[in-house]
């Protein structure tokens, strides 16, 4: 169309970020399977690290033993789904931030902003307080996903305004949807009996103690459709950075950009949160971190983001069994105790190093 410009060709970032990035990457990598092995060996039985590769061949066919009966039992039908639970997860969380701070351009932008945390949690709180039984044993979850899809659509359609929606009322309505979500939540707790309510209240604090394969199974269509996804849109998010006046006239789309990574924000974080229960601060403090250490463009940010929350929660997640052995901390717990100190902390950095918010 006459008049109209197009994008232009994104801009290669200078050798040394590309550097910084690509070791970065590599370290990230591998500290994940640092901490993947170790998640896989440790717990109240003890298999070597020696062991678990042993078997992984064995079972690939590319070597290795297999380990005695308890052994094998406890690395493929305990600890290995859990591992892999955690990777799907932590980077579906930590992608999803990063979408959600480039989207809205702000660094205090998570998934929980437009409410799909709290509408997984309605759906999943509604199944238990009402019995429902549906699907068996995958009625919470598919309860969950389902609530946090149509609830992220409500407060988009809700947001909507001559034909495009404004950053500032997707949050305020997100903030409302919140509230109305956490009233629900209450009034299924004041209705349940004192079994309901101790099933309810360990699903809220988040826990990948039940992960198995097919949990596994469940949640990794969404997640890798929106892991792959994701990194596309990279180069149009930096073009957002700019602002969106100059984003329209160098050829973007701002109002599709946005629907479209709202929905892969809300396919990764409803998948996530039916499988694991409401998790907190992974997708937030991963993708500041990683402005940090390498600064604030999409290109590496979306995929480390997905790369360094799957280290985060697999940590986390080692951290929760191990640290008060026999017992087992919640997760969601765990990482609001680390991150929300952390975060405090990096608020008052920012605020510092900018002089003020004024």
């Amino acid at each position: 169309m006459a008049g109209r410009k197009t994008a232009p060709p994104p801009a290669r970032p200078p050798v040394r970020k590309r550097r910084g990035a690509a070791l970065l990457t590599a370290a990230l990598a591998g500290v994940l399977l640092v901490v993947a092995l170790l998640s896989a060996g440790v717990g109240a039985y003890e298999i070597p690290t020696g062991d678990v590769l042993a078997s992984v061949q064995h079972r690939t066919g590319l070597g290795g033993a297999a380990l005695d009966r308890v052994g094998e039992s406890v690395l493929w039908n305990v600890r290995l789904p859990r591992v892999v639970l955690a990777l799907l997860v932590g980077s579906s969380l930590g992608c999803a931030g990063a979408l959600m701070q480039g989207v809205f351009g702000n660094p205090l932008a998570e998934p929980g902003v437009i409410g799909i945390s709290a509408g997984s949690a309605v759906g999943a709180v509604a199944s238990i307080g009402l019995g429902l039984s549906f699907f068996g044993n995958w009625t919470i979850t598919a309860c969950a996903f389902v609530s946090g899809l149509v609830t992220v659509g409500s407060v988009y359609l809700l947001s909507r305004s001559g034909g495009k929606t404004e950053v500032v009322t997707l949050i305020l309505t997100g903030i409302a949807v919140n509230a109305f979500a956490g009233a629900l939540i209450g009034l299924f707790v004041f209705f349940a009996d004192s079994g309901q309510v101790n099933q309810i209240t360990f699903w809220q604090l988040g826990s990948l103690a039940q992960a198995t394969w097919p949990k596994v199974l469940a949640v990794l269509p969404c997640a890798l459709t929106g892991l792959l996804i994701a990194p596309f849109y990279a180069g149009k998010l930096d073009l957002l950075a700019l602002g969106e006046r100059p984003a329209r006239h160098l050829g973007i789309e701002v109002e599709r950009l946005r629907l479209t990574l709202i929905l892969v924000v809300a396919l990764l974080t409803a998948a996530a949160v039916a499988v694991a229960g409401v998790i907190t601060f992974v997708g937030l403090l991963v993708p500041h971190l990683l402005r940090m250490a390498n600064g604030p463009g999409h290109r590496f940010l979306v995929p480390g983001s997905a790369l360094a929350g799957a280290v985060v929660l697999l940590a986390g997640d080692l951290a929760a069994r191990t640290i008060a052995a026999p017992a087992e901390l919640p997760l969601g717990v765990l990482t609001a105790l680390i991150g929300s100190p952390f975060f405090f902390w990096l608020l008052r950095r920012t605020r510092r190093k900018q002089g003020g918010w004024a």
